[in-house]
């Protein structure tokens, strides 16, 4: 371990009594100035040369991100193809499951003017069997984030889950091929590859996230000269902002591309094609991956690093707790909570497993503090979730012009396609020059009220169908005495707006979820803290499930509007309580970065 020093001040070294006897520091800058370092070869080459900040050039100074690594596209080239493949496939699953095998097909299309489907067991089946495989993909994350942080590493996790999440795919495909396509064992061979799938999907996504971030590794403002001459400072955490948007945008470019393709392949081939073509893609991620290895920047495992973070937090709350709910509950949020559990602050003989410093205290009050935020998202989730079921049946009731039915989805990816280099190029840089500050946790409160708009006009559409349908309030069953559906007059492109706007909540919300996530978790819980934020889509899954009850005629209307409701409240009631932890964005930026040693 050794220390960093930011400023052109001359060096005064002296060991701390709170550290271990090879950390120290520069006794006099203040605390926020000095970084702990694992590696000093690794940060001096990434700050090597640079100009840091006075405080007077902190707050006059305008901030800039700086450029993006190779490596952190490589990996969000992975990360493209096995969202082509997740979203590819999920893309047909409500189809799949819901609509029944067309008359006279064996691969369950349905050709121009006939409706695609396969095991024909209704929409309630189908929104509790995509909304079980969501909470799976999200629930598996805590498991694959434990092993990476704990034994293998962030790289060999994510390798082993892409194999996973093959084998799960190939399963998919035999579920689908003529001869067992509609019957009960292609019920059986569906449902287990959900499983598979999710479970290779869960550990792939809580390590992709935190390695492509990693790939950058400069940590500390730092001053830069423009080609005109003006002097900002290049702010590391908005780079690491500008690397999720890019990273979001190679989702969603693999999002979307999959969803169109596979719609067709379902709609004019069959199943098969459609979880076919999605495995195919997929295998770009290993070859990139082995391509990669030894020129990625990763961290180590470094042991059972939770159970210390545990130890510390019931430490924290000795002698907090009161029979009056109330008073404990202001014991454990107080703002001085975790300060008895720094090591300068024990008395006497510390004990045997206080094997880190202050700083990962502070860290690690952070991580805490990023935890309690994202379990706001749920509530969140819940508006998002509807574009993956309810919102692809009710295009099924109105007029499709030939379109499959499930298409209008890919609004949500081409939006963010778009916008998302908009934001990055023009929407936050104008803010910055304005000076107007759009704090993550800002953002996240405006992306739970543009959610809660998406679904007012989901509400909106549903009354119309409702009231230009033949068959009335029950439009989801409407057929004519052959059987053929009868829909409402309403053009499908009506639902255009749900979608734009659920994509702008994304923007607000999601990726600066990933943002939050990377950049206040401990360094060595990044994949933990990450799972954590992820979990939060499977408990919306959970939570989604007692929606079920309303996903079906008559009462879609009540389902949207009752989401809208509790997504906006949540929103205004989510900037109440943490305004106080936006003051502090910051100070929670420039933490120095802590000492944890193994036991």
């Amino acid at each position: 371990m050794a220390s960093l020093v930011l400023d052109h001040n001359p060096l005064v070294t002296e060991t701390r009594a709170d550290c271990p006897e090879d950390i120290s520091y520069d006794a006099s800058l203040k605390k926020k100035d000095v970084i702990a370092l694992e590696s000093m070869d690794d940060m001096d080459d990434a700050h090597m040369g640079l100009e840091f900040p006075s405080e007077e050039e902190l707050v006059t100074l305008r901030r800039v991100s700086d450029d993006i690594p190779w490596t952190a596209y490589s990996i969000a080239l992975v990360e493209l193809a096995e969202r082509f493949s997740y979203y590819g496939a999920s893309a047909v699953f409500t189809n799949f499951i819901q609509q029944p095998l067309p008359p006279g097909s064996a691969t369950g299309a349905g050709g121009t003017n006939g409706q695609s489907g396969a095991l024909g067991r209704g929409q309630r089946m189908s929104t509790g069997l995509t909304t079980f495989y969501q909470f799976w993909s999200y629930v598996s994350p805590i498991a694959g984030a434990y092993i990476a942080d704990t034994y293998w590493g962030r790289y060999k996790t994510v390798c082993v889950s892409v194999a996973i999440a093959m084998f799960g795919h190939v399963v998919m495909i035999i579920s689908a091929i003529p001869g067992i396509i509609g019957g009960n064992a292609s019920v059986g061979l569906f449902i287990l590859s959900l499983i598979i799938t999710g479970a290779g999907a869960g550990g792939f996504k809580s390590n992709i996230s935190p390695l492509v971030a990693e790939q950058y590794r400069r940590t500390k403002k730092f001053i830069r000269t423009t080609k005109s001459g003006e002097r900002v400072i290049v702010d590391p955490s908005l780079t690491t902002a500008r690397i999720y948007m890019y990273f979001y945008l190679f989702i969603n470019i693999g999002a979307l591309v999959g969803q169109i393709g596979m719609v067709y392949a379902e709609k004019y081939v069959g199943y098969w094609l459609a979880y076919t073509l999605p495995t195919c893609v997929f295998l770009i991620s290993p070859l990139v991956l082995w391509y990669g290895h030894g020129k990625y920047r990763t961290s180590p495992p470094t042991g059972s690093v939770l159970a210390t973070a545990l130890r510390v937090w019931r430490y924290a709350a000795r002698g907090r707790w009161s029979w009056n709910p109330i008073r404990t509950i202001q014991n454990l949020t107080s703002d001085d909570f975790w300060e008895s559990a720094k090591p300068s602050k024990v008395v006497g003989e510390k004990l045997r497993w206080m094997r880190y410093d202050d700083h990962w205290v502070d860290e690690l009050r952070r991580g805490f503090k990023a935890c309690s935020v994202f379990l706001w998202f749920p509530i969140y989730w819940l508006s998002y979730n509807q574009l993956n079921n309810n919102l692809t049946s009710q295009a099924a009731t109105m007029s499709t012009h030939g379109l499959p039915n499930d298409v209008l989805s890919n609004l949500d990816p081409l939006t963010l396609i778009i916008f998302i280099p908009l934001c990055d190029l023009i929407f936050y840089p104008a803010l910055i020059r304005w000076r107007i500050t759009f704090s993550p946790l800002r953002r996240i409160t405006w992306g739970f009220y543009t959610g809660a708009a998406a679904m007012v006009w989901a509400a909106v559409v549903q009354h119309y169908i409702y009231k230009t349908n033949p068959c009335g309030y029950y439009a989801g069953t409407c057929v004519d005495a052959e059987g053929n559906p009868l829909v409402s007059p309403l053009n499908v492109w009506i639902q255009t707006g749900s979608y734009i706007l659920i994509a702008f909540s994304e923007i607000l919300a999601s990726i600066t979820g990933l943002e939050y996530a990377f950049t206040k978790s401990p360094r060595n819980m990044r994949s933990l803290v990450m799972s954590v934020y992820l979990f939060m889509n499977a408990l919306a899954a959970a939570i989604g499930e007692a929606f079920v009850s309303l996903s079906a005629d008559p009462l879609l209307i009540w389902n949207y509007a009752s989401i809208a409701i509790i997504s906006a409240v949540a929103g205004s009631v989510f900037w109440i309580i943490f305004r106080k932890l936006d003051a502090e964005e910051d100070g929670l930026n420039n933490l120095a970065q802590g000492y944890l040693g193994k036991e």
